[in-house]
């Protein structure tokens, strides 16, 4: 008697849910980086800070996500990367690495910003699809077991 293979996985690939969330999550870090990471204002005037104007961090938040989508481009041309490196082991290095960079912006406000310390919804946008990027490529670990 031969044993009964077990049921296929529905949705793998880039349409599973660990794919698309790495996709998805990948290009809103990307984008994050053109959203307001500080915001203040005085005198009726309100002013923010993109992520791009933060200095290197901000930059390499986008870089973070531009690479990525590269994994995810990649993959879906059928290039893989070697077996001794899991796709998802890259994927949640790279999300860990841009939750890292978006902290120290959390914690660690540049002075050179007219003096006022808040902080635009955007910085959060970034923390919260950095996390976003972790969860993807746990979820793709799962898939590839």
């Amino acid at each position: 008697m031969e044993p009964t293979p077990g049921p296929a996985r529905p949705l793998s690939g880039i349409w599973g849910w660990g794919g698309r969330l790495t996709w998805l999550s990948g290009l809103i870090l990307a984008l994050s980086a053109f959203t307001d990471w500080y915001a203040g204002g005085g005198q009726g005037v309100t002013t923010g800070v993109i992520g791009w104007h933060t200095g290197a961090l901000g930059k390499l938040v986008f870089f973070i996500g531009l690479a990525v989508l590269g994994i995810v481009a990649l993959r879906e041309s059928g290039i893989e990367l070697p077996a001794t490196v899991p796709e998802s082991l890259v994927v949640i290095a790279l999300g860990s690495l841009s939750t890292i960079f978006v902290l120290i912006r959390l914690i660690s406000i540049p002075d050179q910003f007219f003096g006022w310390r808040g902080r635009g919804i955007g910085i959060f946008i970034s923390l919260i699809a950095s996390l976003l990027v972790i969860a993807a490529g746990l979820l793709r670990a799962g898939e590839e077991l």
